[in-house]
């Protein structure tokens, strides 16, 4: 079965951190750039940063620069969102997805998707 699943989701509180990841099974993982979207209540979804199927190259939105960080490891053919100094407003279901390349922070060439994580953050 060809699928991405998220977790690492939870509550947090403000100023506090979080590690999602991204687990690809009957594909690999290596073969696609990774995205990682947000959805906050109420609002559409966001990119919130894109990977290159090598690793070597990311980019993220201005919202989370400089506290988020996006990574790989295709032996693991997992990928990784690393969130820290979290913010109320970083309240959201987080996805990851795969496909062609990055455009930016969004990811272009959509293949695959998974089913959320989600993040709550909150005194």
């Amino acid at each position: 079965q060809l699928q991405l699943v998220e977790s690492g989701g939870g509550l947090v509180q403000p100023g506090g951190s979080l590690r999602l990841s991204c687990a690809a099974s009957g594909f690999t993982l290596g073969y696609h750039a990774i995205g990682w979207f947000r959805q906050p209540p109420g609002k559409e979804r966001e990119a919130v940063s894109c990977i290159s199927s090598s690793g070597g190259s990311t980019d993220y939105a201005d919202s989370v620069k400089g506290r988020f960080t996006i990574s790989r490891d295709n032996a693991k053919n997992t990928a990784y969102l690393e969130m820290n100094s979290l913010k109320p407003e970083d309240t959201a279901v987080y996805y990851c997805a795969a496909g062609r390349s990055c455009y930016g922070q969004r990811l272009g060439g959509y293949v695959y998707g998974g089913q959320g994580t989600q993040v709550t953050v909150s005194s």
